[in-house]
């Protein structure tokens, strides 16, 4: 299972934006983004004038570092939404929401998608009472995505459901946190996914090319 190592503060830094990787710490006053809101590196804080390549990658790579995927397999998320009805942005975005990691974290079990990915990927979520281990798991309406007996006891779980309110509320999930349960009511909303800003579309114009 790939994933990115590195120090994700920097990614923010290069995106020109929060992309709130690392959960409590993006909303206090630690944030590196926030201290330094220029891109890493000896010319940093020289004039940048990004061409309209550059401007599509940008966001294609700011999505991809959101919901923590890698090339190939976000690559695979828009062929996957391009044979799909509808806009092809939106089905996309709407494939990464109902990624298993992302749909925990939305409910409020984990500060950061990366957290979840790691409830997950070590066997303390489960599906319809049955164990899953897979963070790439696409869930489905109806589904019912509970904690197992052990995660409830871990403090960063406590810490995430102490501060969900100041993230994001998704409409499409029904939380009950106080049972360490959530319930999938229906297909994610574009409106929810404004944190951080999203520019589907130069991301559909950059695979077009």
């Amino acid at each position: 299972m790939a994933r990115y190592v590195g120090p994700v503060c920097k990614l923010c830094r290069r995106e020109g934006m929060k992309l709130y990787l690392k959960g409590e710490r993006c909303y206090s006053e630690k944030c590196a983004y926030t201290r330094r809101p220029y891109p890493p590196g000896q010319h940093g804080q020289g004039r940048i004038k990004l061409s309209e390549y550059a401007v599509r990658l940008r966001e294609k790579q700011k999505v991809r570092r959101v919901y923590g995927v890698l090339e190939r397999q976000f690559s695979g998320y828009f062929q996957e939404a391009s044979r799909r009805k509808g806009r092809t942005g939106e089905e996309m975005l709407a494939l990464l929401e109902r990624r298993l990691d992302n749909a925990v974290h939305r409910l409020g079990f984990a500060a950061s998608r990366s957290e979840a990915r790691q409830l997950v990927g070590h066997g303390h979520v489960l599906i319809n009472g049955k164990r899953l281990d897979i963070p790439s798991y696409i869930v489905r309406v109806g589904d019912n995505v509970t904690l197992a007996e052990g995660a409830k006891k871990f403090k960063f779980v406590a810490a995430a459901i102490a501060g969900a309110d100041k993230r994001p509320q998704a409409s499409w999930l029904e939380a009950d946190r106080a049972n360490f349960a959530g319930t999938i009511k229906g297909s994610p909303v574009r409106e929810d996914l404004n944190e951080p800003e999203i520019r589907e579309q130069l991301v559909v114009e950059y695979y077009s090319r």
